[in-house]
């Protein structure tokens, strides 16, 4: 009776804050059931900062979602390998990488139940809305765990750094504490030197076609207004001491921002430019913000600035090494 009550003060709270905010839909997906249970209404982004805008019912496609394995199924068992991950709606990006990801994990950790969490509500109700795929915010994921009978939990996020929305992961899963025998956090992406030394090696792999000595190649990130914005300048810093000194990295909301990496261009002698997304999923930011036709996209500044402009359309997670990468974060986390 006491959570029935508390779940209905929460809905009462949560109206009444929707109403004020012109009736937007985006209630929490929490179902209530475990101490501990709070649920992010309002998400942030992959990397912690100012909330991402709703995403509308688009009218093109962005793929088959009946392709994707949302990894929301009971019969757990007693040890389970949660990854958590902000998410996409973008159906192919998110079976490719966040996908990809979790069958590596599965291939690992052959003893663990691999499931899947998403951070955003908004995306969660989205894809939803759209195609029918149930997709378990963390909350969800928990309180799955839980009626499970998990004894051992690892949670590994698939989140680029230690940002507000890794620690906000770090705070729902340590309210779960007591529901299971043992419970681990895995450290983001980008932790240690070595992180940025594969994260980096990755990214020039994947480009090295275009690596030409006149093609400015330009890896777009999120940015955040936390402190831990700093691994986009320590990851430019690892590429240009790598001799790598056509690689700029820029960001969405933060710094670098597309004015600084467009300065940067246009002081050498590149011909022309290849854009990237530097986050796990090729989404929203990737589709719009970057390789979007709208004028204040990446792509519409550099060709304005008369660059020809080629646009890849690969997240971080589809890469191998990515994925291995984050394989190994979680063997620290067992180790532990």
């Amino acid at each position: 009776m006491k959570k029935l009550l508390a779940s209905v003060l929460a809905a009462a709270m949560a109206l009444s804050l929707l109403t004020a905010c012109g009736g937007q839909q985006n209630t929490p997906g929490s179902s209530g059931q475990t101490p501990g249970s709070a649920s992010q209404s309002q998400p942030q982004t992959p990397d912690g900062s100012a909330s991402e805008p709703p995403e509308d019912d688009e009218d093109y496609t962005t793929g088959d979602a009946s392709l994707d394995n949302p990894r929301n199924q009971d019969g757990i068992g007693e040890t389970e390998l949660l990854v958590i991950s902000f998410g996409t709606s973008y159906n192919d990006s998110r079976r490719l990488t966040i996908g990809a990801i979790e069958e590596a994990m599965e291939q690992a950790f052959p003893d663990y139940s691999v499931r899947r969490g998403f951070t955003s509500q908004i995306i969660i109700e989205h894809i939803q809305r759209r195609d029918g795929e149930v997709i378990d915010n963390v909350a969800q994921a928990l309180d799955r765990a839980v009626n499970n009978g998990v004894k051992t939990l690892i949670v590994q996020p698939t989140h680029l750094m230690d940002g507000f929305e890794y620690n906000d992961v770090v705070d729902e899963v340590a309210q779960y504490a007591d529901a299971f025998d043992k419970i681990v956090m895995g450290a983001p992406l980008l932790t240690s030197d070595q992180d940025f030394q594969v994260v980096a090696q990755t990214m020039v792999d994947a480009t090295q076609q275009y690596d030409d000595g006149k093609t400015a190649i330009c890896f777009m990130g999120h940015g955040t207004e936390a402190e831990s914005n700093g691994v986009y300048a320590k990851m430019q810093q690892v590429l240009t001491d790598g001799g790598h000194s056509n690689y700029f990295i820029g960001t969405v909301e933060a710094e670098p921002s597309l004015d600084t990496v467009l300065e940067l261009v246009k002081a050498g002698n590149y011909e022309k430019v290849v854009l990237q997304p530097m986050m796990i999923v090729a989404g929203d930011h990737a589709n719009n913000d970057m390789a979007g036709d709208d004028e204040d996209s990446w792509k519409t500044a550099f060709e304005g600035a008369g660059y020809p402009v080629e646009c890849v359309l690969k997240g971080l997670g589809e890469y191998e090494a990515i994925q291995q990468l984050l394989v190994d974060h979680v063997k620290d986390a067992i180790a532990k």
